[in-house]
């Protein structure tokens, strides 16, 4: 499994950000950032397919030991090194994000993205790490275990995968795009089934941030999803995304990432510009 080459592709992961002149701003917090990911990835990769507790968080929602493991390894990592920061993640929700202002500095985690399909062992999840400062992320952080790819981006930088590059994919015709449209609700049936007509293909994959961050890297051409997704989801991706010439805003065409959306509230549409603003007329 590519999981067992880890240690060596991090450290020329981490070779490879040096020469392309990672962030000047930045540099101990994404090397903090994928050093943490890379060691949630261990953890849950030694129990991927051994669960022992698996919970119901909601109607269509579920936790593991393995999401509160990770969160608490990162939150752990981040009061140490950086004790004046706040912490927002996905299975201690909305109280550490209390205290975070504009400009302060919030590390937002979702320690596992795609739980149903990790409970499921279905090889599609990830950790999302990510920093905002001022309020905007600055530093992004998606890392898939199972392919052992580390996405990685920051606001004076690059969008990396594994060290190299990416950039969104520019297919001249909107038939020729892949999507994700995970979007519903009234109004928006009509409009949905229009796009996929117009679209090659539509696939849904259960992991709003890697999906997100594969838009960044040319695997997808287009994410939209509606009212559902919170901070953690799209924090570190859609900096990743963006930082690949991904044009990312809400499904309003709105400012995609602001702090006081409330959790579940978010929506996301990113698409290469050549594409994004015919993609929200059709959805918006």
């Amino acid at each position: 499994m590519a999981f067992e080459s880890t240690a060596e592709s991090t450290a020329e992961s981490r070779a490879r950000l040096s020469r392309l002149g990672r962030s000047a701003a930045y540099g101990p917090e994404i090397e903090l950032a994928i050093d943490l990911a890379h060691q949630a990835g261990r953890i849950q990769m030694e129990r991927y397919e051994r669960l022992e507790q698996i919970r119901a968080k909601g109607p269509r929602d579920v936790v593991t030991e393995v999401d509160h493991l990770c969160e608490g390894l990162v939150m752990r990592a981040v009061q140490e090194r950086y004790p004046s920061d706040s912490f927002y993640a996905e299975e201690i929700g909305e109280v550490a994000a209390k205290s975070v202002t504009k400009s302060g500095r919030v590390w937002i985690v979702d320690p596992l993205d795609g739980t149903i399909n990790y409970a499921n062992g279905i090889p599609f999840f990830c950790i999302s790490i990510a920093l905002a400062a001022e309020g905007r992320p600055v530093v992004g952080v998606v890392y898939d275990p199972t392919r052992d790819e580390t996405f990685a981006g920051a606001i004076d930088g690059p969008s990396l995968r594994n060290g190299e590059p990416i950039h969104v994919a520019d297919k001249e015709f909107l038939g020729d795009l892949v999507a994700t449209l995970a979007v519903g609700g009234r109004g928006t049936v009509h409009k949905r089934r229009e796009a996929l007509k117009a679209i090659r293909a539509h696939r849904s994959m259960g992991s709003a941030a890697l999906t997100l961050a594969y838009v960044g890297c040319g695997r997808f051409d287009v994410y939209a999803q509606g009212a559902g997704l919170s901070a953690w989801d799209v924090a570190a991706a859609g900096l990743i995304a963006e930082g690949a010439g991904a044009t990312v805003t809400d499904l309003e065409g709105r400012p995609w990432f602001d702090l006081a959306y409330p959790a579940k509230k978010w929506s996301c549409l990113a698409a290469s510009p050549r594409h994004h603003a015919v993609m929200l007329a059709m959805l918006k």
